[in-house]
């Protein structure tokens, strides 16, 4: 029997315990894998919030010995990836545990990388370049976006080019994912909206992308209408746990979809400028969303008519350019709703700057399952939209 391997999907997930308190729960996990000693990779500000100590009280409970290391910035560094990988060595770490945002758990991600290959992880640019197994890796997201705590993605920043590179393998997709919403409670406000805002680029992406099936697309479409529905009452009510309890679920959804569907140009396009210029990656999404999904929008109609429908936009009796034209509208609307009134001029960007970030987004594996074949030009020209 013949079969059209282009229409085959695959679907990969950690093991997943949603709910608050569930950041207690992660030395019974480490133990399952027979923790020796654990690297415990966290950034000053989630060490700050006290959300360290939770996890550090779980192991010692349990006698689980751990080295602590926090120098990870905003956006991880090459030479942070490969400090770690020295302490984890010098500890004779052999699991690894990730408390914060998405980059503590990518520069976590890496780090095993690092260790199991002992090359350095610059190396590993690209799509399933990693040969060797990293070692056990539990993580605990404080923040409801980036879902790198579900994903087979690891972005890492060379500040030495200026650019941000992805490593994309199931082979760093975490063992084990405690997701808590209470964990959430200590984002400041533009933190928030900036994971809020990736949680709904991802599903939309993930939608659309050329690498979408039935699985991602129930994923991707629950995680729009929880999203949609909360995102503008959490920014107005910060304190509400219920409402971010629901973000925390449309983010998990989102990083299901778009981890096993992949994403698109807002993504690859948004890496460049974030490794440009040392961006919040939120902050790069918001600036560049509506533009692409401008740009997109004639290669896949249908799909974006279902996506305005999640949105919760009527679109009875409205033709496709209607559609179109609610939809880019609806989400300019949410995200100035939410505090983003950016654009890439107020940023430093020039009309000089955007022939290298383009050829940046080019290199960037995202650009591949984009629903619109894109070119040099076509990037360059939806960055100077954006300007």
């Amino acid at each position: 029997m013949s079969y059209d391997v282009s229409q085959l999907r695959k679907f990969v997930t950690p093991e997943i315990i949603f709910g608050a308190g569930s950041r207690k729960t992660v030395a019974n996990y480490a133990s399952t894998f027979g923790a020796r000693k654990v690297l415990l990779v966290s950034d000053p500000g989630v060490q700050a919030a006290g959300w360290v100590v939770d996890v550090e009280q779980s192991l010692q409970a349990q006698g689980i010995d751990y080295v602590l290391f926090t120098q990870v910035s905003a956006n991880p560094r090459t030479e942070e990836v490969m400090h770690g990988a020295e302490v984890y060595r010098a500890a004779g770490c052999n699991v690894i545990v990730a408390i914060g945002g998405g980059s503590p758990i990518d520069c976590a991600k890496a780090i095993g990388i690092a260790v199991a290959h002992d090359r350095h992880i610059l190396e590993f640019e690209g799509v399933d370049t990693i040969r060797a197994p990293i070692p056990p890796l539990i993580c605990i997201p404080t923040t409801a976006g980036t879902s790198a705590d579900v994903s087979q993605f690891v972005i890492i920043s060379d500040q030495q080019e200026k650019v941000k590179f992805s490593i994309i393998s199931k082979a760093v997709v975490p063992d084990v994912s405690l997701i808590d919403p209470e964990t959430t409670s200590t984002m400041d406000t533009f933190l928030s909206a900036c994971t809020g805002i990736d949680a709904m680029v991802h599903a939309i992406e993930a939608f659309v992308s050329t690498g979408s099936g039935p699985m991602t697309d129930a994923h991707a479409l629950e995680a729009m209408r929880l999203l949609n529905a909360n995102l503008v009452h959490m920014m107005r009510n910060p304190q509400d746990l219920a409402v971010r309890e629901q973000i925390m679920l449309g983010s998990l959804q989102a990083g299901l979809a778009f981890s096993n569907a992949i994403l698109g140009a807002v993504h690859a396009m948004s890496h460049s400028l974030g490794g440009f210029l040392d961006l919040p990656h939120g902050l790069c999404n918001a600036i560049l969303v509506e533009h692409v999904v401008a740009f997109n929008f004639d290669a896949a109609p249908e799909r974006f008519k279902v996506i305005a429908n999640a949105l919760d936009i009527d679109t009875r009796g409205l033709t496709t350019p209607q559609i179109r034209a609610r939809l880019i509208q609806h989400l300019i609307d949410l995200k100035q709703a939410m505090g983003f009134h950016q654009s890439l001029r107020m940023h430093g960007v020039s009309t000089s700057d955007l022939r290298t970030l383009s050829l940046h987004a080019m290199d960037d594996p995202c650009i591949l399952t984009n629903p619109r074949e894109s070119s040099l030009q076509d990037v360059e020209v939806v960055y100077a939209e954006a300007l």
